[in-house]
């Protein structure tokens, strides 16, 4: 553990304090959006918690114990938002899609999205995107934070992939992958009780499978267990309690936390999130005007594509007043925070020339399929299916294909790394 890291996490956090009280000053909804961010950094940090790591540590590894957490906090969080919905149209709200001008809107249902072939389309891409980046949307942004260079270079590239993706959307609503589809709140079909047992049967049988598959793994020998690294194990207990001993400190801020432990917290962070915004959480959309603000510095003109109207608009108003972005810088300190915390802060530019290529194709691809689906992992799967849309179990499918595509061909080009890959989260 070096020492000084933890002086510097300090810093930092005050740092983050002092930004947080800035963007009160001009709207408390800045404000909550980095705390929410920081939040959710610090708990997928410490947590190794993420969304590619469900389908690419099984794959690699056999090991479902990410997965399963994956499918508790899609259980949990379903179940709580199902009241939050229950509760809002009882007050005579309505979901987003069906709303009239001056109608209240059920908290979250803006992520209810049509179901179609786009978005199986976008999710193979995003998924295989996914593997290629080493992470998802918001494991990307986490793991930038904890200085992985590889993730500076899929930010970048994911930047890029969701302009080319805004650019073509006009032709994608219009194509026939679009047009075949439906948007579909399961409440007004099965009621809330009924899709809130529909949900929790379907993440069951996944969960059964993700058993089945686990022992299939072990009679092959073909299954890799995850082994915690030495300094986020649990230090022997003491004989006598202190609380200002260095046990204290490592069971606070270093010991790691079990994917369990992350998924009931981020769905806390969720629950948090729609209940004071009004709206779910969504990760990639950012990205889009993080490219846009970029090559504008660079002399790049976009004002001549009315597709891009719209992401012009949020960057002329300045970065730092949209909330989601907020929110996404957010997920980068925390993660920064929490390994600076633990003393384990360490920049890594450990790849190669054909690493790059990868990484910027995951980028590209990430960027681009999010926009064909209309969501990426956080905004299409995990908020789409918690607030009931069935494009959320469109894209779950879409994206677990597209992973394991992706996971085949990343097994081809780099077989030697093939298995260390997986204790990524």
């Amino acid at each position: 553990m070096k020492r000084n890291q933890v002086f510097i996490g300090i810093l930092v956090l005050v740092l983050m304090i002092v930004f947080a009280i800035s963007l009160n000053s001009r709207d408390g909804k800045l404000t909550l959006s980095l705390i929410t961010g920081l939040m959710l950094g610090y708990i997928l940090t410490r947590s190794r918690y993420g969304f590619a790591g469900g389908v690419r540590k099984i794959y690699f590894t056999g090991d479902g114990s990410l997965t399963k957490a994956l499918l508790l906090m899609f259980a949990l969080s379903l179940i709580a938002t199902a009241g939050i919905h229950y509760g809002a149209a009882q007050k005579g709200a309505v979901v987003a899609y069906k709303a009239a001008e001056g109608e209240t809107i059920i908290p979250g249902s803006g992520h209810i999205q049509s179901a179609s072939l786009s978005t199986i389309i976008g999710g193979i891409i995003f998924g295989i995107g996914m593997i290629f980046g080493g992470g998802c949307a918001s494991g990307t942004l986490t793991d930038s934070g904890e200085g992985e260079a590889r993730a500076w270079i899929v930010v970048l590239f994911f930047c890029i992939g969701g302009i080319l993706g805004t650019v073509r959307g006009p032709w994608w609503a219009e194509s026939v992958f679009s047009r075949i589809g439906t948007t579909v709140y399961l409440p007004d079909v099965f009621g809330y009780i009924g899709s809130v047992i529909i949900s929790l049967l379907l993440l069951c049988l996944l969960y059964v499978f993700t058993r089945r598959y686990e022992d299939r793994r072990k009679r092959e020998g073909t299954y890799v267990e995850e082994i915690y690294e030495e300094w986020q194990r649990p230090l022997p207990a003491p004989k006598e309690f202190k609380l200002f001993s260095k046990e204290t400190y490592h069971r606070l801020f270093i010991e790691r936390w079990s994917f369990t432990t992350g998924a009931i917290l981020i769905t806390l962070v969720f629950i948090f999130i729609i209940n004071t915004t009004g709206s779910s959480w969504g990760a990639s959309g950012p990205y889009t005007l993080w490219g846009v603000w970029l090559f504008e510095k660079f002399g790049i003109d976009f004002s001549s594509n009315p597709a891009l109207a719209g992401s012009l608009e949020t960057v002329n108003n300045g970065l730092m007043n949209h909330p989601v972005s907020i929110r996404n810088i957010g997920m980068i300190f925390g993660a920064t925070i929490a390994l600076l915390l633990a003393g384990r802060f360490k920049f890594n530019f450990n790849f190669k020339g054909k690493d790059v290529l990868f990484y910027a194709l995951g980028g590209i691809f990430m960027g681009y399929g999010a926009k064909v689906a209309r969501g990426c992992n956080v905004g299409a799967l995990y908020s789409g299916i918690c607030n009931f849309s069935l494009s959320g179990w469109y894209f779950l499918v879409a994206m677990t294909i597209g992973g394991i595509i992706g996971s085949k061909i990343y097994e081809k080009a780099f077989p030697e790394d093939a298995r260390s890959t997986a204790k990524e989260a």
